[in-house]
């Protein structure tokens, strides 16, 4: 039977617009996330050049070398492209864009047991999109909670600007940037059952805990979207795709940001 389209309620949106972030629930069937964690299972046998390059002979010491994050899965194969533009999920961004949403990037995070997590930063530091800003949906193919390596996320930061980044601390981040919480603020858990998509606005300070866990893997498909109205965007996240796949040039954000193009030398993401 086919999915029917997600339409968010005024309560839904109004969170998402004060909070910066959204959990909804029912977007992927059992079906299609357990073709997703066979999908990945296989792609994480073996390496794949210039997207996913692990280390198999690694030990234990560093989790992540045996198993780094998949970037832009939807490059090189069909069903991550697929869910990249999985209906129910692009019906959501149009409400909370009130337009077409564009696809820009997909990722696969497996981070196993005893994985760092990722320091708190800002997803359009990255991407950007100007003008607007990117949407992630972030999907839980396991159960997210502390335990296990779960997302952090500051709320009413949507709103922030972009600012640069400090350096992290690399035993706790596998990534190098820190932004640090706003003063009067905090960072909450983004608790998460299998199947559930937290969306969050690209200035939304967020991050994840360690995996502390002795068992249990923390998957997540992650993907990142852009209005269809945006005049620019970073060159690694181009083309764009619409939801039937066509593709969708854009110009080249400027490099530099709010740090320069020297941090960008010095400290590439």
């Amino acid at each position: 039977m086919p999915q029917l389209l997600k339409s968010l309620t005024p309560e839904q949106k109004e969170h998402f617009d004060t909070e910066g972030y959204l959990i909804v629930k029912g977007l992927f069937t059992e079906e299609e996330l357990t073709e997703i964690d066979r999908t990945f299972e296989e792609i994480g046998s073996r390496a794949v050049p210039g997207y996913f390059e692990p280390n198999l002979q690694a030990g234990t010491a560093d989790p992540l070398s045996r198993y780094p994050r998949v970037m832009h899965p939807h490059r090189f194969n069909e069903t991550a492209r697929r869910y990249l533009l999985h209906p129910p999920v692009l019906a959501v961004l149009e409400d909370l864009y009130g337009e077409e949403a564009l696809a820009a990037q997909s990722m696969f995070y497996y981070k196993p047991p005893g994985s760092r997590g990722q320091a708190l930063h800002q997803d359009n530091f990255y991407l950007k999109v100007e003008p607007g800003n990117c949407i992630a949906a972030w999907t839980a193919v396991d159960a997210a909670d502390e335990e296990n390596g779960g997302l952090l996320v500051v709320p009413k930061t949507s709103g922030h600007e972009i600012v640069c980044p400090e350096l992290a601390d690399e035993s706790e981040s596998f990534t190098k940037h820190l932004v640090k919480v706003p003063p009067g603020l905090k960072a909450v858990p983004a608790v998460m059952d299998k199947g559930d998509v937290l969306f969050f606005n690209g200035n939304l300070i967020h991050g994840s805990y360690r995996n502390k866990s002795k068992d249990r893997f923390r998957r997540a498909f992650i993907c990142h979207y852009a209005p269809a109205s945006l005049a620019k965007i970073a060159t690694h996240y181009r083309p764009l795709l619409r939801a039937d796949g066509t593709p969708v040039d854009a110009e080249t954000s400027m490099d530099g940001g709010p740090c320069g193009v020297e941090f960008d030398a010095l400290y590439p993401h």
